[in-house]
């Protein structure tokens, strides 16, 4: 039982992780020792019209063998609505018992706020604050973004019998974050083969600047159409566990055919945990940008499938 436990923790812990990424400042955590969170969904990003606020608490059991505890919370949702959005959070729940679930039931809550606002209804109008965050770092430190930029194939010998090597897929690079003189960015390639993952990091590390980083944690997803699952994999690159949660992040988007690598330059001061919220941002930001992101339904249909694959480098943070 106390490995079962142990096991749900850290499960826990890399979903929580991730939605903070993906929803930020709607992401509240209300009592971290208590698991208790609470995410405000609305159907509009910037002007709201409709918004729920979803409060779970996860118990310990959570997600291998029971569901989130939640709660519901708008003045406006009563009686059948109530009724209607919880059974719909229950039969996710059912469909996907074993899984992270969160993430499903935020977009499915999302979803019925957009068709309740599609219908015209007369709704409270819930100003959102937002916050900007300037991000200095020298200018010639990072690769800049050029949309034309298209590698041409690399020379790489992938051993014999071998299929003709694939061309080298486009390496866009996102924008970085710089925290407390700790710098990070992202790198994305689209690809349909491991041959692909291995051009793509051979091309990277070309780039003095990219080699130099003190660790390039990558994760890819490659669905296989065939046996309709996933051939994925990461590698932490000595930033223990980091290379598990980005591909955690990517699983909970459900995006396919694609690697995501995030080079870190470390500053010299230790960041904890918050490290992992940046390396999770970065990779979040440039699979938003290149849209990637999946929709709730293909989400629900991916979850379940995926082929999971050990990581094998462990090393403390640097």
């Amino acid at each position: 039982m106390a490995e079962g436990n142990a096991g749900n923790d850290q499960r826990q812990n890399e979903e929580i992780e991730a939605l903070s990424a993906i929803y930020g400042e709607e992401w509240c955590v209300v009592d971290d020792h208590a698991r208790v969170f609470c995410i405000r969904i609305g159907d509009d990003k910037d002007h709201p019209k409709w918004t729920i606020c979803l409060q779970v608490m996860l118990p310990n059991e959570y997600p291998a063998t029971a569901p989130p505890i939640y709660q519901l919370n708008a003045p406006w949702l009563r009686g059948q609505e109530r009724v209607n959005i919880s059974n719909s959070l229950e039969e996710i729940y059912i469909d996907n018992i074993g899984e992270s679930i969160l993430y499903l039931w935020v977009e499915k809550i999302r979803d019925v706020l957009i068709r309740k606002s599609q219908l015209a209804e007369p709704g409270p109008v819930v100003e959102k604050k937002t916050e900007e965050e300037d991000i200095e770092c020298e200018d010639d430190l990072f690769l800049d973004y050029d949309p034309e930029n298209l590698y041409r194939a690399l020379d790489y010998d992938f051993g014999e019998n071998q299929p003709e090597i694939e061309e080298l897929p486009p390496i866009d690079h996102g924008i970085p974050i710089t925290d407390r003189r700790s710098t990070f960015q992202a790198h994305l390639a689209p690809v349909v083969c491991p041959k692909q993952v291995k051009m793509v990091l051979a091309k990277l590390y070309e780039n003095k600047k990219i080699a130099s980083a003190t660790h390039n944690i990558y994760a890819y997803r490659i669905y296989c159409e065939g046996k309709q699952t996933f051939l994925q994999d990461c590698e932490d690159d000595g930033e223990t566990a980091a290379g598990g949660r980005l591909l955690h992040l990517m699983e909970i988007l459900n995006v396919r055919n694609v690697m995501v690598v995030v080079s870190r330059w470390y500053g010299g001061i230790l960041l904890g945990p918050d490290r992992f919220k940046h390396i999770n941002n970065c990779a979040r930001n440039i699979l938003v940008e290149k849209n990637y992101i999946s929709s709730p339904e293909e989400s629900s249909k991916g979850l379940g499938k995926n082929k999971k694959v050990k990581k094998d480098k462990k090393r403390s943070e640097h």
